[in-house]
């Protein structure tokens, strides 16, 4: 019994146990499930955010990821899934992507763990929702236009290894979370646009093994917490803004490779903790405010390759230690104030390639163990105090490109075989104490590129002594002691540009051939004793701009085929024996600055043509055998400032037309036959009698002349008026007999008209007399507060007009501008008349001149103006009492008003507006010195893209390169003459061929390698006007920004020059103060922290 009751026990236990187990067994089946429906509902929802985040991106990206569609999402483009089919890498890179990052949903990709979306056009911020990827180890999303801040939730990615958003747009600062990312090994945030400081916390990511925040503009000091990463090997931290010393703690980097602090602010010592970073084997510190001297411990630094401590304000000596750098390839201390000798230890630096210590202050003598140096390609020591003679053992480095050692107190020969090797390609010792010959290897070096040797004591034969050199760019051995021919070789050196041989003893004739160098800009020979005559040849020559040929014993007339070099700007040719009379063919060379054909024996009289000669400035025909009347035509000559016309024959009175040449700065007309009235000019006014005696009866109010006679006077007033009298009388006789006819017509039409129209307009028709804005009466009113337009109201002359002061009847001030008549006859005068009407009437700015109306008449065209008491930028720059009331801040003020009008003028004129004339005549300044935007008379209105060709205008000197051999006029034109403009502004005269420099600077790769470095290094202070005292603290800031900025217009490039928007709203954005003292900025630091040839 008791076991029958045992066993039904356990079979109730068993059935028990085994309904347990059925129901748990139901529980579990229905968890396991609910996890499998949850594991495929988050699947899905990946591939829903990839199409999503797909159809917000442009139809071409979206046709790239094609493969993105339905499902299966782990086998789409760049999708790579883990073993569960969830996404672990998403790669784009490259796929030429257009969207906003912004919409793509990290959330819903919790196990991604790479994201490579670099170098494509994604915009838009970081989303912060990127946090959320905890097990993200890599981030790239460089190459992109992502702007915004970097999200703080960045420090949540604990697990990443490598953060790439270099080349971006963002802004703001480096979030100190970034700290909290202790497994980086790469961080890379280069090339944005982030400020503030450097995070303290960024010396927490110990892992880090590579630093690139370079090409921003980070502010504050460097954290002495960056010594604690250890495990770094390259710091680039360039191009920022960072301020203070270098913390001693750098020297705790043991396995830093390469450091990279250039073009900072960094100031205090180089701290002597740097010579323990024993790995390191490249250190860029050029471009700082350092001060103190190098320190002796960088000669511990023995992986050295590359070390570049260029314009760093170092001073002191040059370390002996540095000779223990015997890996040393490239050496770059230029630009510097270092002191003392130059240290023989450099000699031990056999691997060395390239040495450069000019810009210094060093002295003494060229060390000869630098004749060790066998690998040097370039050794530049321009501009120091070195002395003595270049040690012979200078011969052994047959592998030199450059050899450059001008600017010094050398004295000796030139070392003979500095072309052994074949390679050489700069020679520059200028400015120096050198005897002895041309060096004999020069001869067959046909890798020459550019040579200057002038200015020393050379001897030597320039028949035998040089070759032919295809390369060859730039010669000058000016100011030596050469004699010879000039051989017909120098025809062959076909890219040769400018060609310098004056002030030296070479005698024969200018070989024809010469004209087969049809690259040359500038031939100077002059200062010889060279013979014969001009070889017709010569006017082969195009591109010529210079040519100086004065000073030699040259015969025959001056060729007509000279004719032809449009391109001339200087034209000397005084001082020799020609003959002939003065060319009329001299008109084509419409571009002339200068024309010199002085102490000659030209006969003939003085061609009309040479008044076609509108932008000429000097004109000296003195001492030749001219004889007659001075024509008419001189008197056209408005840009004139110097006129000497002295011993030689001319007779008769001065024409009526010298009354208006009103830049005429100097005259002479002594020793002629000239008789009657001075004209009423102010150079003949304030001249000295020495420069009108012996003549046959001048006379003014000049010490030393007869007061004219009223009977003289009277009797040269009536043939100066008699033209007048005919054109102003004829047509008033001619007017009377018809005004009775449509006087009824025209009255009631003018009513009507002034009645309904409020503003200034432009009436076509074809009466006699007609007033637009203003009526008869104003128009009279104009004529007689004139005085009918007599000189003394005179205040300015543009390029298509005479501008006069008049004072109306009701006592307002008004600037009248006669518009001069054309030659072809109204048609063309209506034509400038109406553009400036349809420019100006359009225009309302603070900084555009204002015009209040305007009138048209048979005999005038007249424009009536704002009148504005400072007068002219150039008038106020040319007088010395006024330019120096006129300082700094006034004077950035001017070029910032100029910058807004021209802005205005081109990018909120619909259509766009071209000025075509700006120069410091058209700047006029108010009482204030607020700048006025003036003579729109070559403005023409652009249709957006079309190509606007049309005939030149505008003034030489401002004019952009291009018009030379384009007449396509559009904004870039303006923009190279506000260049010029604001140059001259802040020099105080008209830059001249500074202006080539400049453009060259910019022009070039990098400024660097510029030919015109001699240039670059000229102290920015002495290019400004000297009349004022330097700028000091923000205005030099501003003053240095505003040059940079001049520079960057005169690109030789159209295309690269900035646009006036970009210029005006540069101009309006707050200069950070100077880290280097003003005084010690160069023109080449304007641009680039090195500088490379003389």
């Amino acid at each position: 019994m008791l076991f029958f009751i045992n066993k039904l026990a356990f079979s109730s236990f068993k059935v028990f146990f085994f309904s347990l187990l059925l129901v748990s067994s139901f529980h579990v089946f229905d968890s396991v499930s609910g996890t499998f429906r949850e594991e495929a509902s988050t699947r899905q929802k990946e591939p829903n955010a990839l199409l999503k985040w797909k159809a917000s991106l442009d139809n071409q990206s979206q046709s790239s990821l094609s493969s993105w569609d339905g499902n299966g999402h782990c086998n789409w483009t760049g999708i790579i899934c883990d073993k569960s089919r969830r996404v672990h890498q998403l790669n784009l890179s490259r796929f030429g992507l257009k969207g906003i990052l912004y919409g793509f949903s990290f959330s819903s990709f919790p196990k991604l763990n790479v994201i490579d979306l670099s170098s494509n056009y994604l915009r838009g911020t970081i989303p912060s929702g990127v946090g959320n990827l905890s097990r993200l180890t890599y981030l790239d999303l460089s190459s992109n236009n992502l702007s915004g801040y970097i999200p703080f939730e960045i420090g949540k990615l604990r697990s990443i290894s490598e953060l790439y958003l270099e080349s971006n747009i963002l802004t703001g600062s480096i979030p100190p979370s970034i700290g909290n990312l202790t497994d980086l090994s790469f961080l890379y945030l280069h090339k944005n646009k982030l400020s503030g400081s450097i995070p303290q916390q960024i010396g927490m990511l110990k892992s880090l093994y590579k630093l690139a925040l370079s090409d921003n503009n980070l502010v504050g000091s460097l954290p002495p917490s960056i010594g604690n990463l250890s495990n770094l090997s390259v710091l680039r931290l360039y191009n920022n803004k960072i301020l203070g010393s270098i913390p001693k703690e750098i020297g705790m980097l043991g396995s830093l490779e390469g450091i990279n602090l250039s073009n900072n602010s960094l100031s205090g010592e180089i701290p002597a903790s740097i010579g323990n970073l024993t790995k390191v084997n490249s250190l860029y510190l050029s471009a700082n405010n350092f001060h103190g001297s190098i320190p002796q411990e960088i000669g511990k630094m023995r992986s050295l390759i590359d070390l570049e401590l260029a314009n760093a304000n170092l001073s002191g000596l040059i370390p002996a230690s540095i000779g223990n750098l015997k890996n040393l390839s490239y050496l770059y201390l230029h630009l510097n104030a270092l002191s003392g000798f130059i240290p023989s230890s450099i000699g031990n630096l056999t691997n060395l390639i390239d040495l450069f210590l000019h810009c210094n202050k060093l002295q003494g003598l060229i060390p000869w163990e630098l004749g060790k140096l066998e690998s040097l390609h370039q050794l530049i020591l321009f501009n120091n105090s070195l002395s003595g003679f270049i040690p012979e053992e200078m011969n052994n480095l047959t592998s030199l490109v450059a050899f450059e050692v001008s600017e010094n107190y050398l004295i000796g020969h030139l070392p003979q075989q500095v072309c052994l090797g074949g390679v050489l390609e700069s020679f520059t010792a200028h400015d120096n104490y050198f005897t002895g010959p041309i060096p004999k290897s020069l001869k067959n070096c046909t890798s020459l590129y550019r040579v200057r040797l002038d200015h020393n004591q050379l001897i030597g034969n320039v028949s035998e002594d040089f070759g032919i050199y295809p390369n060859l760019n730039y010669l000058d051995l000016s100011g030596n002691k050469l004699i010879g021919e000039l051989s017909s070789k120098w025809g062959q050196c076909h890219n040769l540009t400018s060609l310098r041989i004056s002030n030296n003893n070479l005698s024969g004739e200018l070989p024809s051939e010469l004209g087969k160098a049809t690259q040359l800009r500038v031939c100077d020979l002059s200062l010889n004793h060279l013979t014969g005559g001009i070889p017709k040849a010569l006017g082969e020559l195009k591109l010529l701009f210079n040519l100086m040929l004065n000073d030699n014993h040259l015969s025959g007339s001056i060729p007509s085929e000279m004719g032809m070099l449009s391109s001339l700007v200087h034209l000397n040719l005084a001082a020799n024996n020609l003959n002939g009379s003065i060319p009329i063919w001299l008109r084509q060379c419409e571009n002339l600055l200068e024309l010199n054909l002085s102490v000659n024996r030209l006969s003939g009289g003085i061609p009309s043509e040479v008044g076609s000669l509108s932008f000429l400035q000097i004109l000296d025909l003195s001492q030749n055998f001219l004889i007659g009347k001075i024509p008419k035509a001189v008197g056209n000559l408005k840009s004139l400032e110097k006129l000497n016309l002295s011993h030689n024959k001319l007779f008769g009175f001065f024409p009526s037309t010298f009354d208006d040449m009103l830049s005429l700065t100097s005259v002479d007309v002594s020793d002629n036959q000239l008789e009657g009235p001075l004209p009423d000019n102010k150079a003949f006014r304030e001249a000295s009698f020495e420069a009108f005696r012996n003549n046959k009866g001048l006379c003014g109010n000049i010490t030393g002349l007869e007061v004219c006679s009223s009977k003289l006077s009277s009797n040269v007033d009536r043939k100066k008026n008699s033209k007048i009298v005919i054109a102003t009388v004829a047509p008033i006789l001619f007017t009377l007999l018809l005004v009775f006819v449509v006087f009824w017509i025209l009255s009631s039409s003018k009513r009507r008209e002034r009645n309904t129209e409020n503003t200034p307009r432009v009436v076509a028709s074809d009466s006699l007399f007609e007033i637009c804005n203003y009526d008869d009466k104003m128009y009279e009113n104009i004529v007689e507060a004139t005085e009918e337009f007599d000189s003394k109201y005179c205040i300015g002359v543009g390029g298509y007009g005479t501008v006069y002061r008049a004072e109306l009847s009701d006592g307002q001030i008004v600037a009248v501008k006669k518009l001069h008549p054309l030659p072809e006859g109204g048609l063309g005068d209506q034509k400038a008349f109406n553009s400036e009407i349809r420019a100006l009437t359009e225009i309302r700015h603070r900084n555009i001149l204002k015009l209040y109306g305007f009138c048209s008449h048979p005999q005038h065209l007249i424009l009536v103006y704002e009148f504005l008491e400072g007068g002219s930028l150039e008038k106020i720059l040319r007088i010395d009492e006024q330019a120096m009331e006129f300082d700094w801040i006034k004077r950035v003020n001017v070029v910032k008003g100029m910058a807004n009008a021209v802005a205005y003028m081109h990018h909120d004129c619909s259509p766009p507006m071209v000025h075509r004339d700006i120069s410091s005549k058209n700047i006029l300044l108010d009482s204030d010195y607020e700048a006025h935007v003036a003579d729109f008379g070559a403005a023409r209105l652009l249709k957006p893209d079309s190509s606007n060709w049309t005939s030149f205008k505008g003034t030489f000197g401002y004019t952009a390169p291009e018009l030379a051999y384009t007449m396509q006029v559009n904004e870039k034109c303006d923009v190279f003459s506000f260049g010029v403009v604001t140059l001259e502004t802040l020099m105080g005269r008209h830059p001249g061929d500074i202006i080539s420099f400049l453009s060259s600077s910019v022009s070039s790769l990098t400024p660097s390698c510029s030919s015109s470095a001699p240039f670059n290094q000229l102290l920015l202070k002495a290019l400004l006007d000297q009349r004022l005292p330097s700028p000091r603290e923000q205005i030099a800031a501003e003053v240095v920004s505003v040059v940079k900025l001049a520079s960057l217009c005169l690109h030789a490039t159209p295309q690269s020059r900035p646009s006036m928007e970009q210029v005006s709203q540069e101009l309006s954005t707050q200069n950070p103060p100077l880290v280097k003292q003003f005084h010690t900025i160069t023109i080449g630091q304007l641009f680039d922290s090195s500088c490379y040839t003389s």
